[in-house]
């Protein structure tokens, strides 16, 4: 697999989100045009810190805050739209994939977009569709089913080539404080996750699952994982730096199509979304220690990480048959969710924590919610904001 770079500025320089005037793509040049009529929702997806957002339509783009909820702007196409359209935190830039109904952007292109010189300012061709893409600040992965490439972002000097198993899904999350610099994909094998840790030259493997890798994430300094596989039943979260497994909790005993992990900023609390329409969160064992001051990558595992620390707040309910661990089915020995809250099961969810214990949802049908969850006792949360972002009349 080769890929090709072009790039008409030399250097990328994030800023601030600045909404510009409209302007127009290099290659291909459709333009933009001032209508949305029509535009149907391709992707969803939060940017690094889950303070926003991005919608891919079939007629370009547009780009939400969470708290306050309102959409920052939007740019419209008249030829296509777009399957990805990843931030990078609140900056300037943005990686786009060309996707969904009658879209001129091919899906093996990568395009990014500078919004404050409202162009397209270098383009990334592979010869397969790209899955993914992933943007830090000093990095650009982009994901294709059997490799990903890393790049720098400064000059899209190639600095990586991963070889995985089939990855149709484009799993792959990136640390994003800059003094760690550690990326996970799946490995070569079933249920198996390679965790690169750039800084230090070293490569962990963990055997997550038995079954296929189905979603992933990590913290934002690369030292915690949690994974789900296609089974669906079990998170686990893991020490990325020796690949010790630290807790495992149970969203339930049939099988699901899981949509999302998420992990709050504090490590207290981890959130997940699936095809039963219901959003759980999971009190957590684990936490990073030295909060206050941030680790560096050559931190040994014993002492930037606190493995099975005793919550300050609530507890995962466990079976009133626990005491029989060993006797009957694993299940009965689980910890299982500490709050819910129910979504429709008719399309996908994706969920990110926000402040003061709270989860912001968004939806593949063009819904937002924001929930509030007890820290203390758990159980049903509290919807405290809903908004239709994309019209239900504009939807397909």
């Amino acid at each position: 697999m080769t890929s090709t770079v072009s790039n008409s500025q030399g250097t990328l320089h994030p800023r601030g989100y600045e909404s510009r005037n409209n302007g127009a793509f290099r290659s291909p040049e459709p333009g933009f045009d001032d209508s949305s009529d029509g535009a149907e929702l391709v992707s969803v997806s939060w940017n690094q810190d889950s303070s926003c957002f991005s919608s891919g339509t079939s007629h370009g783009f547009r780009i939400y805050n969470c708290e306050p909820f309102k959409e920052t702007f939007r740019r419209e196409l008249k030829d296509g739209g777009f399957k990805i359209v990843e931030m990078l935190f609140r900056s300037n830039i943005l990686a786009l994939v060309g996707g969904g109904p009658n879209s001129q952007y091919p899906s093996n292109k990568v395009l990014i977009w500078d919004d404050h010189q409202s162009r397209c300012i270098s383009e990334f061709s592979f010869r397969s569709e790209i899955r993914a893409v992933k943007l830090r600040r000093d990095r650009i992965v982009v994901v294709l089913e059997h490799k990903i490439y890393v790049y720098n972002f400064i000059d899209l000097r190639l600095l990586h080539q991963i070889e995985n198993l089939a990855n149709p899904r484009g799993l792959c999350c990136l640390s994003h404080h800059m003094n760690t610099s550690v990326l996970a994909c799946p490995g070569v094998r079933r249920g198996e996750v390679r965790v690169e840790h750039f800084g230090l030259n070293m490569v962990q493997i963990i055997n997550a699952h038995d079954s296929n890798i189905a979603c992933m994430t990590m913290t934002l300094d690369g030292l915690l994982l949690a994974t789900a596989s296609t089974k669906g039943t079990l998170i686990r979260i893991f020490n990325t730096m020796d690949g010790t497994r630290l807790q495992e909790v149970r969203r339930g005993t049939d099988r699901a199509d899981i949509y999302s992990i998420a992990l709050s900023p504090n490590v207290q609390w981890l959130a997940v979304s699936s095809d039963k329409g219901t959003v759980h969160i999971f009190s957590l064992r684990v936490r990073v220690s030295g909060e206050d001051s941030p680790s560096t990558e050559h931190e040994t595992s014993s002492n930037s990480l606190q493995g099975l620390v005793t919550p300050a707040s609530g507890v995962n309910p466990g079976s009133s048959l626990s005491f029989l661990r060993g006797v009957l089915p694993r299940y009965f020995s689980s910890e299982w969710s500490f709050a819910q809250f129910h979504v429709p099961e008719v399309t996908q969810f994706f969920a990110a924590f926000g402040a003061q214990n709270t989860i912001a949802i968004i939806g593949m049908d063009g819904s937002f919610y924001r929930c509030s969850f007890d820290p203390v006792n758990g159980g049903e949360m509290t919807q405290l904001e809903y908004v239709r972002f994309l019209k239900p009349e504009t939807l397909s």
